[in-house]
């Protein structure tokens, strides 16, 4: 339960119960792991060739020391000078330290190499997200994918997979060199080993499910935060910030026990381990002095022994450490390569045109109109349906002239939108076409779509940074002149003549703006940039009567130059048209002028009764 804050209110109602934990997709194969991170290896194959060299010198190098302080031993015993042997020891030593050291350098080198490369990957995927894949997501857990585990990564190239390679080696090495100095005591050693081997091999088959779980709810978490954060002053006005912060501290829990299940599983690692070695040193020593004491191996070949032991318990270890860096990799891994499966957009072929076989449009359709010039755009029988199957839009077709103004007016949810969203191809028609020019949009490549046209959405987003940077987003060579004329048609120019001018700060989401102002800030934005046919949804929804008349002004001479296809709940603004379509579940079932469909449509006229630009019939 969430506790008030000194000197607030305290939270409504009981705090709701919180959210289901993440769903966690299958941890991928370590083959597939492995293939999904090798193209981003290629590029730092020279660094990582070098340092499997070094790591081959490393392992040679810790291989070489306990036989070095085995002849000292020995050199002492025969009473020989010791000089020259401790010199070669201090050699080995300092030989192995530089080894290790430059190879850890290239290692991180690469690894943040290859971080870059996953960063790009990722976020260029984001980027071209088809929109329904991007909807269907929080943004928390997105970035969390682009930041926590891609470092994630970092560590496998780091202290992984090469980590793993030296410890291999040096195991290996260590085994054959205990090998020649007593085959007896390797026995004993390799009982010990394989006890280790077992538990790790036991804990590392739940250990990649858990580590990727842990990523998962941090993820989530991230989507809780995301989610206070993008609502803040919502929250804090609705009393509803406690009962929030209880979703994302929730949240926490739940990454933080998915963390304490890893921990609990990595925990019996070590003892397991140790126990193992602990036992291997104890009967090593006890066996090795007995045949010591009984002459069947000498001091030196003992002291070796262990020194071999100690090199081979090293790597066992580094071992356990080294596989959870794997797993959490893989985890990583699986957890990107999960969005770099989701569907960007792409060019598709046109589907095969919808033949009506009995020769007539679908019930409640409007036919195309193609008065005066040529159409710039046109719905021939456009139909949609949501990815659950239910429609949206059955059988639309109208004709939107060149340099004219059309209206889309309808109750909410008619489909108004819907429609501006297929002609940027936001979305794909379910049958029809879509024609701009002339040409299928879907025949069309969508860079050279879009810079025909303009396009205004429903909340009007604004990028954080300056109000010059968000008016040029469309238009990067616009001069201050032409920014200045932009801001004029839409009544912003004392945002202009005020403090840094064009460099003013408009915050985060436009924070600093009023929402009529960024409403007009996006219409801004769009007069600028060169699109022939501008998309407005809703371009009045913030404004009050003075600022919506000065936008009905800069509509008006946007389409002496332009195509204007214009989504609009009142009335007011769009009544001077040269076209309004009225849209009703999903149909088009009137087109007209304002004064025709006042007598053609009942459903327009009840819409202009309502809004009072006409009295009750």
């Amino acid at each position: 339960m969430s506790t008030p804050q000194p000197g607030g209110p305290a939270p409504a109602g009981p705090v709701p119960a919180p959210s289901a934990s993440a769903p966690v997709p299958p941890v991928l194969p370590l083959r597939a792991a492995a293939h999904l991170l090798l193209p981003h290896l290629r590029p730092h194959r020279a660094a990582i060739a070098a340092a499997v060299l070094l790591s081959l010198v490393g392992a040679g190098t810790a291989l070489a020391q306990p036989l070095a302080v085995a002849r000292v031993v020995q050199v002492v015993q025969e009473g020989s000078p010791v000089r020259p042997v401790a010199a070669l020891l201090v050699g080995v030593v300092l030989l192995g330290a530089v080894t290790d050291g430059l190879r850890q350098y290239l290692l991180e080198r690469a690894g943040a190499g290859v971080v870059l490369a996953v960063r790009t990957s990722l976020v260029t995927r984001l980027a071209h997200l088809t929109v329904a894949a991007r909807d269907a997501r929080s943004s928390g857990d997105l970035l969390s994918r682009v930041s926590g585990d891609t470092t994630a990564l970092a560590a496998v190239v780091t202290s992984g997979l090469f980590d793993l390679l030296a410890t291999v080696l040096t195991f290996l090495g260590a085994l054959v060199l205990m090998a020649r100095l007593d085959p007896v005591l390797l026995a004993v050693t390799l009982a010990a080993v394989l006890v280790a081997g077992a538990a790790i091999a036991v804990a590392s088959s739940r250990l990649g499910r858990l580590t990727l779980a842990t990523q998962a709810e941090v993820g989530a978490m991230s989507s809780a935060v995301g989610r206070v954060l993008g609502a803040l002053r919502t929250l804090r006005a609705s009393g509803a910030t406690d009962r929030e912060l209880a979703g994302v501290v929730a949240a926490a829990a739940r990454a933080r026990d998915a963390s304490v299940r890893a921990t609990r599983v990595r925990a019996l690692l070590g003892p397991a381990t140790q126990v193992a070695v602990q036992g291997a040193f104890v009967l090593v020593l006890g066996l090795g002095g007995a045949r010591v004491a009984s002459g069947e191996t000498t001091v030196a070949e003992l002291v070796g022994f262990v020194l071999l032991l100690f090199t081979l318990v090293m790597p066992l270890g580094q071992l356990v450490q080294t596989w959870t860096v794997v797993q959490s990799g893989v985890a990583a891994l699986t957890r990107v390569d999960e969005v770099l499966r989701l569907p960007v957009e792409e060019e598709r072929p046109l589907p095969p045109a919808r033949t009506d076989p009995a020769g007539t449009a679908p019930a409640g359709a409007v036919p195309a109109q193609r008065p005066g010039p040529a159409p710039l755009l046109e719905f021939d029988d456009v139909a949609f349906a949501y990815p659950d199957g239910t429609p949206a839009l059955r059988g639309v077709s109208f004709a939107v002239p060149r340099g004219t103004r059309t209206a889309l007016v309808g109750p909410s949810g008619a489909g108004k939108s819907t429609l501006l969203s297929l002609v940027e191809r936001f979305h794909e028609v379910s049958g029809g076409s879509v024609r701009v020019g002339g040409v299928d949009v879907r025949e069309q490549p969508l860079a050279a779509l879009r810079a025909r046209l303009g396009h205004v959405e429903q909340d009007a987003p604004v990028l954080a940074g300056t109000l010059r940077e968000n008016l040029v987003l469309g238009a990067p060579g616009a001069t201050d002149e032409e920014v200045l004329a932009a801001l004029d048609a839409v009544g912003l120019r004392e945002l202009a003549e005020r403090g840094p001018g064009l460099a003013a700060e408009v915050g985060e989401r436009g924070v600093l703006l009023s929402g009529g102002q960024r409403q007009r800030l996006a219409i801004a934005r769009t007069l600028l940039a060169p699109g022939e046919l501008l998309l407005l949804d809703e371009p009045t929804a913030s404004l009050d009567a003075r600022n919506e008349a000065l936008l009905r002004d800069a509509l008006a001479a946007a389409a002496s130059r332009r195509t204007l296809v214009v989504v609009a709940h009142r009335l007011s603004t769009v009544v001077d048209s040269d076209q309004i379509v009225v849209l009703e579940e999903g149909r088009a079932t009137a087109a007209g002028t304002h004064a025709q469909l006042l007598e053609s449509s009942p459903l327009y006229r009840e819409l202009a009764t309502t809004q009072l630009l006409v009295g009750p019939s």
